[in-house]
Order: C-alpha cells, then sequence, then structure tokens
C-alpha cells in the first residue's frame, strides 16, 4: 500500500455540478469514482494522493477496498519504487468516441496515446 486516495464521497450524479463550480471558480478538479454510485471528491479537502498522475505504463494501481463496512480507494505499488520517482497509475476512463478522446501524455514507451 502506498496511500490513500482521500477526500469526500459524493453521489456520482453530483459529480457534473461539482466541475462546473470548480471551472467557473479557476479551481483544478480531482474526482476519483469508486463505482456507479459513489466518486470521492479530493478538490478541496483530498491529500496528496489526488496529484498521481496517469501513465500508461504505470508503477502503482488502484482498488476500492471495503474496510468495516465503508469503500476506501488505495493505491498499491506494481513493483518496487525508487526514491525520487514519480508515482503513476493507469487511470483507466472509460472509452469515448473520436470527438471526445483526452490526449495522453504520459511519455511511456507504450503510450496508449489517450486516457479513454
Amino acid at each position: 500500500m502506498v496511500i490513500e486516495y482521500s477526500g469526500i464521497v459524493i453521489r456520482s450524479v453530483l459529480t457534473d455540478k461539482r466541475e462546473k463550480f470548480y471551472d467557473g471558480k479557476g479551481i483544478g478538479c480531482y474526482m476519483f469514482r469508486m463505482d456507479d454510485f459513489d466518486v470521492v471528491d479530493a478538490t478541496m479537502h483530498g491529500n496528496a494522493a489526488r496529484f498521481i498522475n496517469h501513465s500508461c505504463e504505470p508503477n502503482c494501481f488502484s482498488r476500492v477496498i471495503h474496510v468495516e463496512g465503508q469503500k476506501h480507494i488505495v493505491i498499491f505499488a506494481l513493483r518496487r519504487i525508487l526514491r525520487g520517482e514519480e508515482l503513476t497509475y493507469d487511470y483507466k476512463f472509460p472509452i469515448e468516441d473520436a470527438s471526445n478522446k483526452l490526449p495522453c501524455n504520459c511519455g511511456a514507451k507504450r503510450c496508449r496515446r489517450f486516457l479513454n
């Protein structure tokens, strides 16, 4: 285990409204979907895990785990991580049509070119 992705758990239906609010205030948005119903909003009340970047060849992975009936998002190492090495995981965004593709800038040798 590397770190838990922490923040405020909100219902999925609220994410678009919050994202528009943050965008209007010029605030970067940090959200992580737990499942079809819940999302962790780390924008205002998150920890350093919100700054972990995507990579198509990551050194970490994320899992939703259950502890005493509560869901938690935890980042785990895929391998030994060297001191000073950037932490990355695959965001695994859903596949979108060509007009909604988000370019990937991870720089990995086997980069998929798009986050979605």
